[in-house]
């Protein structure tokens, strides 16, 4: 470093050092620390060489009984870690190890809620009086997407960033290793916010009016375009970040060994590639959006705004208007829903028409477990041998005219 001056190595890995760009003439010493490709630095606050060399060995004790013994050397911050670690998160978003959504996440945690709440503690005096309080400070101090309490999920989404950035803090030996949670995050008590069959059965019929009931035609067209979307995502099971990077050269419509016709979908998302089919209503609903959209070429999208660029919020504010209309924003549980909701209405309807959990999992890009997990409350007909078993007898989808609007 261009700044070190006067420097004297006192053994391997312990060195002395004058400042060039501060005016005193006091010296410094720099630690390294043992097994570890990191540094510590510490102003030894006297000019005599001498005295420094004593306190630079003091200092050298003092850090290799704390690594020894796994006591913190760095002091930090939370606000301090919690930036490295979201600089750290953001870099592997760019080296696409998780998505940019996963990093925007949890940086808003920590940016909207960690930091207020520990923001100026030192890393290492966080401990578990801290963790395990923080669902009543964020019950008081914040409120939910719709002005009510904040969800369950949405405190244990926020405490698993906060225990990420502990174990971030560890690995760098900010903190010892014993002070990462190990309690079980909470768990959310409310249920998946699927539609049971009759609010889904009242959300499309109240849709058809919804689109026609339009100010102009550009709102026209967004209604529509929306309207269709819900069908889709209902029909399918498809993740909204699937269905963000649905192009049409991923749709083709196939047939089965009996020559019934069946939409296949290659989709990607959370970093993976899959297949999954939908029956040929689906087809329809795809048609709609083609019909009327400027984005036409195989590799453009299939969600698109009115001119053609992919639809970045997925139609968030339509689809959250369409539901607020019909009544339908809030569940049976109080819950605000979502586009989510639509992939959770898929799975229930598709376990109840009698869907093995098997070949669900498989459609919908997850495992048997989490279905089981999320979706217990189902009791589904057993011995189902196929993933389009039962779809004629799904009124709610059966029930959406096919016509073009």
């Amino acid at each position: 470093m261009s700044f070190l001056v006067d420097t004297q190595t006192l053994k391997t890995g312990l060195i002395i050092f004058r400042r060039a760009d501060v005016k005193h003439r006091n010296w410094y010493c720099r630690i390294k620390l043992p097994n570890a490709d990191r540094y510590k630095t510490f102003s030894l606050k006297t000019s005599d060489i001498n005295a420094a060399r004593d306190k630079a060995f003091d200092q050298d004790a003092e850090v290799r009984f704390s690594v020894k013994h796994d006591i913190p050397v760095f002091n930090k911050l939370f606000s301090q870690v919690a930036q490295e670690f979201s600089a750290f998160q953001k870099e592997r978003a760019e080296a696409r190890q998780i998505s940019r959504h996963r990093w925007r996440v949890l940086d808003s945690h920590i940016r909207s809620q960690l930091n207020r709440y520990v923001g100026t503690v030192q890393i290492s005096q966080i401990g578990k009086d801290r963790w395990t309080s923080y669902p009543i400070w964020r019950q008081k101090n914040g409120k939910g997407r719709s002005g009510g309490m904040v969800s369950e999920g949405t405190i244990r989404d926020e405490m698993a960033t906060f225990r990420s950035i502990l174990g971030y803090a560890a690995r760098k030996h900010y903190i010892r290793e014993s002070q990462i949670p190990q309690d079980r995050l909470p768990m959310s008590k409310a249920r998946r916010e699927e539609f049971a069959p009759a609010e889904y059965r009242k959300l499309h019929m109240f849709a058809r009016g919804w689109v026609k009931e339009a100010r102009n035609s550009l709102n026209s067209w967004y209604r529509t375009v929306a309207y269709n979307f819900v069908l889709i995502m209902a029909n399918t099971g498809m993740r909204p970040s699937e269905a963000k990077n649905l192009q049409w050269r991923d749709v083709s419509v196939q047939t089965d060994k009996q020559g019934r016709p069946f939409v296949r979908l290659n989709v990607r998302g959370k970093g993976k590639h899959r297949h999954l089919v939908a029956a040929s209503n689906v087809a329809t609903y795809l048609d709609r959006i083609r019909a009327i959209t400027k984005a036409k070429e195989p590799t453009d999208c299939v969600f698109t705004n009115e001119a053609g660029g992919p639809a970045a919020t997925l139609y968030h504010s339509l689809v959250e208007g369409l539901l607020t209309d019909s009544g339908l924003l809030m569940s049976s549980s109080g819950s605000r829903r979502s586009t989510y909701c639509f992939r959770h209405t898929y799975a229930t309807f598709r376990l109840t028409e009698g869907v093995d959990v098997y070949f669900l999992a498989k459609q919908m890009g997850t495992s048997v477990q989490m279905i089981e997990k999320h979706y217990g409350h189902v009791n589904p007909v057993k011995n189902a041998d196929r993933i389009l078993q039962g779809l004629p007898g799904w009124e709610p989808a059966a029930a959406v005219p096919s016509e073009s609007r």
